[in-house]
């Protein structure tokens, strides 16, 4: 099959298909084993909690201070991880934010790597065509790999020993992940994970590396991208921080630009942690918990893919915790 956005999204729908024949558990306090959808947190032994700060307010000004909270490891030259998304998407991060807070950061850029799949982001040429058309244009913005890829090694990964990273990436001291918090037509949602997981690996080599050409789907998928992530977290350290904003709460990525369905919930505010897998697990506990039936398409969307995986995986990588304390700056 030719590796286009339209068969993307094809996959996508038989991917939900795989889903929901599955047994799905309910996201209580726990998150299921290996295969079932959620983990174990409970069942771990007891560690320190993880601090994940939040606020329900979503601006600029929020941003900036919720990252203050978790910058102090953040020096060197900073890469900024911002999904720029497909031509004229709905439901960007809004560029004013990013861009106040991007000015207090020195010495930073933000970064992407091209796509995949066809598309008006597949070469360098072309995506910096929808970089312009978005409105990413009031500071630099590297294109990873656009001089190639360059491998980082995966230590006891689930299915890969490495991935091919965009050759730029280690230029960076360190790396703020920050991240539209929205459902994944193939991951269930795309949290932090999903951020630098695809969002890092090489349009040509290590996405292929992610995805294989048979579009591999399910628990394989989440596994991979912890494999994926972990060569990263690995790679910066300390250095690395997260921010997901969880506003525009569409079932759809950013990559399917005009055509991401409506959200059908309120946006609920930003969560920011130097903890991948508590930050991530907060997110997704935070849409179960939310008191409305708006949810429930994003809640399936997650649960048809087999999401959850993503963050059992990464408890199994040892990448993070799953145990956090919520702190709110408001």
């Amino acid at each position: 099959m030719k590796l286009t956005r339209r068969n993307f999204v094809k996959l996508a729908g038989i991917a939900g298909l795989v889903g929901l024949s599955g047994n799905f558990a309910a996201c209580s306090g726990n998150l299921a084993s290996k295969g079932s959808g959620v983990a174990e947190a409970d069942k771990l032994p007891p560690n320190e909690k993880s601090k994940v700060y939040f606020t329900k307010t979503i601006d600029a000004e929020h941003l900036i201070a919720i990252y203050n909270k978790v910058n102090s490891d953040i020096t060197g030259r900073v890469g900024i991880k911002v999904h720029t998304g497909e031509p004229n998407g709905p439901n960007i991060l809004p560029r004013e934010w990013v861009q106040a807070l991007q000015a207090q950061i020195p010495n930073s850029a933000i970064i992407e790597t091209n796509t995949l799949y066809g598309g008006a982001r597949s070469t360098t040429e072309r995506h910096r065509k929808t970089i312009k058309t978005n409105g990413w244009t009031f500071c630099p913005v590297d294109i990873l790999d656009e001089e190639g890829d360059v491998d980082f090694p995966v230590k006891n990964g689930f299915h890969l020993s490495e991935v091919a990273m965009g050759s730029h990436l280690t230029n960076y001291d360190s790396l703020l992940v920050l991240t539209h918090f929205k459902g994944h037509a193939m991951g269930g949602y795309g949290g932090s994970l999903k951020n630098i997981a695809i969002g890092c690996a090489s349009g040509k080599v290590g996405k292929l590396q992610i995805h294989l050409k048979n579009w591999v789907l399910g628990d394989e998928l989440m596994e991979r991208m912890a494999d994926s992530g972990k060569a990263i977290c690995d790679h910066f350290g300390r250095k690395i921080t997260y921010i997901n904003v969880l506003n525009r709460l569409s079932v759809d990525c950013d990559c399917t630009g005009t055509g991401a369905a409506a959200p059908e919930m309120p946006d609920l505010g930003i969560l920011a942690s130097t903890d991948i897998v508590a930050v991530d697990k907060a997110s997704v506990d935070m849409i179960y918990k939310f008191p409305d039936d708006g949810k429930n398409d994003l809640i399936t969307r997650i649960e048809s893919r087999g999401g959850l995986r993503q963050i059992s995986a990464m408890i199994e990588h040892q990448m993070g915790t799953p145990n956090y304390e919520i702190i709110s700056i408001d």
